[in-house]
């Protein structure tokens, strides 16, 4: 007969072996989620200043952009889901440019996300697109590595071409869309227009100018 001091000696070794295995597992997921966070956060980082370089060459700013930044909270015109950072592009202390995180929601496969550069002027000085799901070979053809399909929107802006060209010529405007995909390029196309209404609805805010004095009746 099995001495029941021996039998409770036994459970109690073996839960406390499953304890402290169980602790351990927690712990081994806890430091290797933080870690691939870490490096998920610094790939992101390099992926943004990659893309904000390409946008504002170092030629035409004095300042580092990752350290001059603002927060855009959401709006029907950016779709952001939360707010998220944008960038100024300074010379000698004057705002040459800034840089806007915009979301296209309805590419073919779900959200697009993109920087858009908007010059002081109003002209689009580049856009890329910093994340995306679209099918390779197709939809992906939006990143600069693989077409230099994005470049057409430079030096554009809301009114050239007119705002009703503001679009792919399958649908009567004037950008191209890909063969085989029309619905990614339509979804970035209306877009980065958004993003441009937004820069005239808010150039005030964004440049950092001076309010204008109401007229005195």
């Amino acid at each position: 007969m099995q001495n029941p001091l021996t039998t409770g000696s036994s459970v109690f070794r073996n839960s406390v072996i499953l304890g402290v295995f169980a602790m351990f597992t927690v712990g081994l997921i806890a430091v290797t989620q933080q870690g691939t966070a870490e490096r998920i956060a610094e790939e992101k980082r390099r992926v943004q200043m990659s893309a904000l370089t390409q946008i504002l060459p170092e030629d035409q700013h004095d300042n580092n952009l990752l350290n001059d930044t603002f927060t855009v909270s959401n709006s029907e015109l950016l779709s952001l889901p939360a707010p998220t950072e944008a960038y100024r592009g300074r010379e000698d202390g004057e705002i040459v440019a800034v840089i806007l995180p915009v979301v296209a929601p309805d590419g073919y496969s779900g959200r697009i996300d993109l920087l858009v550069g908007i010059r002081a002027n109003g002209e689009i000085a580049g856009v890329r697109v910093t994340s995306h799901r679209e099918t390779p070979g197709l939809g992906d053809k939006v990143e600069l590595a693989k077409s230099d399909w994005i470049l057409e929107f430079n030096g554009t802006s809301l009114t050239m071409p007119a705002p009703e060209n503001w679009a792919v010529r399958k649908d009567g405007g004037a950008f191209d869309q890909f063969v085989g995909a029309t619905i990614t390029p339509r979804a970035v196309v209306q877009a980065v227009y958004r993003a441009l209404q937004y820069f005239e609805e808010n150039r005030a805010m964004l440049l950092q100018l001076p309010q204008e004095e109401p007229a005195n009746g």
